[in-house]
């Protein structure tokens, strides 16, 4: 339903004159503001209000940068899912992690090639002198990742292959293979025979 409008009601007028406030304080008048002057800032002040915006700028790219790289850097050692005496030989292995040869093993069943190192073989060999040193390789490779907390890091390549750097108890696998006799460092190209 809507209203109609009735002539004969009286309408109200709207003045331009100022009418006292109900609010407690009274407005400033227009011409007090505009009397007022603003004070330029200083070119000495702003230049060191420039000086801080940029210095807190980069304290708060710094601070990304650190948080970015921690996430990295922590999530690029993945913990291993071997612990002391959990490696056995992959021949007759009944758990996920086993020793293949002296550089290769498998972590939670995936094959693992070791950086830095080369291992003699034992199926590929190419004497049996190859082959009888791959064994001792192999052996030698199962203590010492028995002996500890096994970690391995993400995959990177090194001459054109997929490899994990291995540690135990914070020791570098391949530098102690390396430091047994039991490997050689990447890249050499000797034979084992």
């Amino acid at each position: 339903m809507s209203k109609h409008w009735k002539p004969g009601k009286k309408t109200v007028e709207l003045s331009l004159e100022p009418r006292p406030s109900r609010i407690r304080r009274n407005p400033v008048p227009v011409q007090v503001l505009a009397e007022r002057k603003v004070k330029p800032v200083s070119s000495e002040r702003e230049i060191w209000l420039g000086m801080t915006g940029v210095v807190l700028f980069a304290i708060a790219l710094a601070m990304v940068t650190v948080g970015i790289a921690t996430t990295i850097y922590s999530s690029s050692t993945e913990e291993a899912a071997a612990h002391h005496g959990q490696f056995d030989h992959c021949y007759n292995a009944s758990g996920p992690n086993c020793v293949l040869d002296g550089g290769t093993i498998y972590v939670a069943g995936e094959k693992v090639a070791i950086a830095g190192i080369e291992a003699p073989q034992i199926d590929s060999a190419a004497c049996p002198k190859e082959r009888d040193r791959g064994i001792d390789a192999a052996v030698r490779l199962l203590n010492l990742l028995n002996r500890g907390h096994v970690t391995v890091s993400r995959p990177f390549r090194e001459l054109g292959r997929e490899v994990r750097k291995v540690d135990v108890g914070g020791r570098d696998v391949g530098e102690a293979m390396i430091g047994y006799g039991a490997a050689r460092e990447v890249g050499t190209g000797q034979s084992w025979c």
